[in-house]
């Protein structure tokens, strides 16, 4: 078990958006300035606490298809966030006991509670490293550091609702070749990002409290998203609102709509 450390001090002067993500998740690790921004976002959309279950609900189910249908035992996940349990390396070594995980995040309170993230099997191994997306070949390179991944076998890269934070002045495409670039045949983008395709008046709203509260957002129709995945073959059903994705039976057989979750996912598999 390693981790990296950049030895940033906390900014607690704005909104961080995995801050936010912790408190629509129900969590602790948030300050008041996060939970303010966060009240904000959800009087825009009171379902946002549900997009934001339904996300790490998505981040499950694409973590258990790879492990269980394509034999994936490695995973690099950027855009961590605040480790809320099951984390993914206990959702893939749940399959493999000998699953490897990489995990990437920015925010230095993610950092504080990352021995979290690294309770790794005996038989498996699993990593933290404090990077930015907005520079991949820094991250790559803090990933390559690790020595946990074996870039000779299949990765699966996991960035769930993370590139709505990328806007396009930072090249988000480029950022996607550049951290697929280097991984073997056989390995896979699994991804999710919000749309205002279902509900355009509500999410404007949701981005504009984001971009005030100082985490400036972009959300993307169908069609940029897919984009993502240009070169890859996406495995059924494709790319739609996360909840439909290899989706369980809620147990009081109700499900949310399209227009409340406006979360749309997707994996890929490069060949």
């Amino acid at each position: 078990m390693t981790t990296s450390q950049a030895g940033r001090e906390l900014d607690t002067s704005k909104a961080h958006s995995a801050r936010m993500y912790d408190y629509f998740l129900g969590g602790k690790d948030h300050f008041e300035i996060d939970k303010a921004a966060a009240l904000v976002a959800a009087e825009a959309h009171p379902g946002i606490y549900v997009t934001a279950r339904e996300n790490r609900a998505f981040m499950h189910r694409a973590t258990g298809v790879l492990a269980q249908e394509y034999g994936i035992r490695q995973w690099l996940d950027i855009g961590t966030g605040i480790p809320t349990e099951p984390n993914l390396h206990q959702v893939a070594q749940s399959v493999a006991t000998d699953a490897r995980v990489v995990y990437a995040d920015n925010d230095p309170l993610v950092l504080k509670y990352a021995e979290r993230l690294m309770r790794s099997t005996t038989q498996g191994r699993t990593a933290y490293v404090e990077a930015d997306i907005r520079d991949p070949d820094a991250l790559m390179s803090a990933v390559e550091d690790a020595e946990v991944l074996d870039f000779d076998q299949p990765i699966a890269l996991s960035l769930n609702a993370l590139m709505h934070f990328i806007t396009d002045p930072h090249d988000p495409y480029a950022i996607i070749r550049r951290l697929l670039d280097p991984l073997p045949v056989g390995s896979a983008l699994a991804m999710n990002h919000c749309t205002p395709d279902f509900d355009p008046v509500t999410w404007n709203k949701v981005a504009e409290v984001y971009t005030k509260s100082g985490a400036p957002v972009q959300f993307r129709s169908h069609s940029d998203v897919r984009r993502f995945f240009d070169g890859l073959d996406l495995i059924e059903p494709g790319i739609v609102c996360c909840h439909r994705w290899r989706p369980t039976v809620p147990a009081d057989g109700t499900e949310p709509t399209d227009a409340q979750i406006s979360l749309l996912a997707g994996v890929g598999i490069k060949r």
